[in-house]
């Protein structure tokens, strides 16, 4: 029996089979979910353009209250990077052994200021014994993140108490969600007066910084970084934490009023 050799046409579609076999794509890099703090927000923008321009995909960013991305962790969210800005909610996950073992560092500080709607700032001397009350006048309250769970408001009830002020303003609070929003009742002119990060505040031209809170009135203000899961991180996540921890990424803090340890 004689052997015929394929046709033309059969041949030339196992040629163009294997042209497209060979051409296949690889898989795509998925991208990163990062859980960050609202005082992050500027950040996390830059970083993720500048993580975008090394040929990654964007972040996916979610930015709210620590305290709240905690608890959503602990509840299965899927995050792959935390940011807190303070220590507590970072042990509580820790504690509870939702952190890549060694991967948590302490990645940047921040300072806490006292602000005002920018056509009502008047520098004040923030001491011990300092009249809070008569900046927020009769009737004003004063904007914090919820001292309850926000770390700002944490940070600021920590100042207050050691400055001596916290029983002017105590009853006199208006408590919010996140740092973010604490700014925003200030800049609407819904409230006199707000205690917020330094950062928070540096380029919004809507409110002024009046004042600032010496670092011995509260207790150090950081934001420390892991990653999340049980065992290791995934290839990308590693990544992107030791891109957070670089020369690019640390010039991108620094343009934003952070500082890094």
């Amino acid at each position: 029996m004689v052997r015929r050799s394929p046709g033309p046409v059969f041949a030339g579609w196992l040629i163009s089979l294997a042209l497209i076999a060979g051409a296949a794509p690889a898989r795509a890099e998925p991208p990163v979910t990062v859980f960050a703090a609202a005082s992050l927000k500027s950040v996390m923008a830059s970083v993720s353009d500048a993580w975008a321009a090394q040929g990654h995909p964007k972040l996916r960013v979610s930015l709210d209250s620590s305290g709240t991305l905690a608890r959503q962790i602990q509840q299965g969210a899927p995050a792959q990077l935390f940011i807190s800005a303070d220590e507590k909610w970072m042990d509580r996950l820790a504690g509870q052994g939702l952190l890549v073992p060694a991967s948590r560092k302490d990645l940047l500080t921040n300072t806490l200021v006292l602000i005002a709607p920018a056509d009502q700032a008047h520098p004040v001397t923030i001491k011990p014994g300092f009249d809070l009350a008569r900046l927020l006048g009769s009737r004003g309250r004063l904007a914090v993140g919820d001292p309850d769970s926000v770390p700002a408001g944490i940070y600021a009830k920590q100042a207050l108490i050691r400055l001596g002020v916290w029983a002017q303003v105590s009853s006199r609070l208006a408590p919010a969600a996140n740092v973010k929003a604490a700014l925003l009742l200030v800049e609407r002119g819904e409230a006199p007066a707000g205690v917020v990060y330094r950062t928070d505040a540096l380029n919004d031209p809507k409110v002024a910084r009046v004042g600032a809170f010496p670092d011995s009135s509260h207790d150090p203000i950081t934001y420390p970084i892991a990653l999340i899961g049980k065992q290791t991180g995934t290839p990308q996540a590693v990544a992107l934490l030791q891109f957070l921890e670089g020369t690019q990424a640390r010039a991108i803090y620094a343009a934003s009023g952070f500082g890094t340890k």
